[in-house]
């Protein structure tokens, strides 16, 4: 899989995470260098927009974007 569109300008790797090791290593890793569909600021994103995107959501918190798309949605 590519890179994520979003990688550059993720301000969850650029302001929250470091991406060199540890637990920002394997996050970059696994969803912005692998399957970025399961990273859910990227559902978030391509749902609803770069502004709804929480600056608190982790990549790994799928059920809270789910939550989030279904509220914008109704």
């Amino acid at each position: 899989m590519a890179e994520c569109e979003c990688l550059g300008g993720c301000p969850f790797f650029n302001d929250k995470m470091s991406d060199a090791d540890g637990l920002g290593a394997l996050f970059k890793k696994r969803y912005c260098l692998g399957d970025n569909s399961k990273c859910a600021r990227y559902m978030v994103f391509k749902a609803l927009g770069k502004p709804s995107v929480p600056a608190n959501l982790y990549p790994n918190m799928v059920d809270q974007a789910n939550e989030i798309i279904q509220k914008a949605q109704k």
